[in-house]
């Protein structure tokens, strides 16, 4: 796809890779760039800076995602590349309480979800669309430290897979973003982390990977380029990459080190 002349949301835009993606395709020529967070001033002041919209967005609410397809589409315009960006991350393991991986879910996979339910048959409607859906190299990996954060990404990958496999030939473009550590709020204090370990991206080196996948139309988006070495060692030999995984964990002590 190019991203000249095409409307765009970015949830998420207040910070980090969201503010960079934003400032990415707002660069590349988008006729529209919609800048949504639940942090409206913070999104606001990403919209100010580009000549973009800002429009508020609580993703772990489905009616609030519902609503702001809405907003763009009948006030700006058909929406041609969405781009669920926003995301959490909590340390813990099995102990974490169930109200908490409830939230965790919610916003890291069920925004996916909420956004292609209220998108998708718009786009296949009109003769297709783009989603980029932001996950981890913890969904293809893992993540030392955090069950949930590992847990979600793993379902967030999958969830766009099956998009990609289903409505391929409708039209639909799927890519998925899995970076390692990128330096925001998020990674703060982590840069000597285990998601550190092939060094920390600028968000900005981020979204110009995010670009180039988009105009090339393929599926994955590695920023760091190793985590397709981890995945190739993970398939050949899983017991062998296990085993490495649980030498991370002893030593970073079993600590959450953060990613995306």
């Amino acid at each position: 796809m190019d991203i000249k002349d095409k409307i765009v949301v970015v949830t998420g835009a207040a910070s980090g890779i969201g503010t960079a993606l934003a400032r990415r395709f707002a660069g590349a020529g988008a006729k529209c760039v919609i800048c949504a967070d639940l942090n409206l001033a913070g999104a606001e002041k990403v919209a100010a800076e580009i000549g973009g919209v800002a429009m508020g967005c609580n993703v772990g609410i489905e009616a609030e995602i519902a609503s702001l397809i809405d907003k763009v589409e009948s006030e700006i315009g058909p929406i041609d590349l969405f781009c669920s960006n926003a995301g959490i991350l909590m340390i813990g393991g099995v102990e974490v309480p169930d109200s908490e991986w409830q939230r965790i879910w919610d916003i890291n996979v069920m925004a996916h979800v909420w956004a292609a339910r209220h998108l998708v048959p718009r786009m296949t409607a009109r003769g297709g669309g783009y989603l980029l859906n932001t996950a981890s190299a913890a969904g293809l990996l893992n993540q030392v430290g955090s069950a949930p954060y590992g847990v979600t990404k793993h379902a967030a990958v999958g969830l766009a897979e099956w998009l990609a496999l289903t409505y391929g030939d409708q039209g639909i473009k799927v890519s998925v973003l899995c970076p390692q550590a990128v330096r925001s709020e998020m990674t703060r204090g982590h840069e000597e982390g285990v998601a550190a370990m092939d060094g920390m991206l600028e968000p900005e080196v981020v979204a110009e990977a995010c670009l180039k996948t988009i105009e090339a139309e393929t599926f994955l988006v590695l920023p760091h380029p190793e985590v397709l070495d981890y995945m190739r060692l993970k398939t050949t030999d899983y017991d062998r990459w296990i085993g490495g995984m649980r030498k991370l964990n002893r030593r970073f002590g079993g600590r959450v080190e953060g990613k995306v």
